[in-house]
């Protein structure tokens, strides 16, 4: 039985009982180690952004139970590309975990066509391509990341060099920000409530801890 609420990626992939409620919700159960390629186009726009996730042995033990149903104890192209399907639907309400920002404000993405999920070495990934609604240009500072709004899913940049750039105009500066837990609450404590700790995934504030890949480029382009 296939969680009923897809409220995290846990959700859409794990069986009933593993199912959260709002208190546990606030620190992660589910780990995935992930790389992050921003393609950019020759005119300086942002052309797509390319994620794969791989999954901790745990989790991917109970994607592959609940998705064997002939159980040979692997996962055939039909049953991942039912993990995939599921995956994807089930994340669509949190925008996949992406977070774009331009100067400091919201960008928004297309939603992938598609997931592709595949077993390597005991462990899921899962692989997809989005794309901005809007032209977006690298001008200013733009932000990207991945981030799970609940804290259930913890998705990790292990390495500065899994958050990378392909095609980064002459000019631009890139750097890795990791923001320091204690610093964030601290300096956001007025909004930061109970609540939030309570159920963060009734805000967006979570994105304050999100490790990020930054650019930041001349204002003309």
């Amino acid at each position: 039985m296939r969680a009923i609420k897809a409220t995290t990626l846990l959700a859409a992939t794990a069986v009933a009982m593993l199912t959260t409620t709002a208190a546990p919700r606030a620190h992660p159960h589910v780990f995935a180690e992930a790389r992050l390629d921003v393609v950019v186009e020759p005119g300086g726009t942002v052309g797509a952004l390319r994620h794969v996730w791989r999954f901790d042995d745990l989790f991917s033990s109970t994607v592959l139970v609940e998705f064997d149903q002939n159980q040979d104890l692997t996962l055939d192209d039909e049953e991942l590309e039912t993990v995939a399907s599921v995956v994807h639907e089930s994340l669509a309400e949190f925008g996949y975990f992406q977070l774009v920002s331009k100067d400091g404000k919201d960008v928004a993405m297309k939603a992938p066509d598609r997931l592709m999920a595949n077993f390597q070495d005991g462990q899921l990934v899962i692989l997809f391509q989005s794309e901005p609604a809007q032209p977006l240009a690298l001008a200013g500072t733009v932000d990207f990341g991945v981030y799970d709004p609940t804290f259930y899913t913890a998705i990790d940049f292990t390495e500065d060099s899994a958050l990378a750039v392909e095609g980064l105009p002459s000019g631009c500066e890139r750097s890795v920000v990791r923001p320091n837990a204690e610093e964030a609450i601290a300096q956001n404590q007025d909004t930061l409530t109970e609540a939030f700790f309570n159920d963060p995934g009734g805000n967006d504030m979570s994105k304050l801890f999100a490790t990020r890949l930054e650019l930041t480029c001349p204002a003309n382009g």
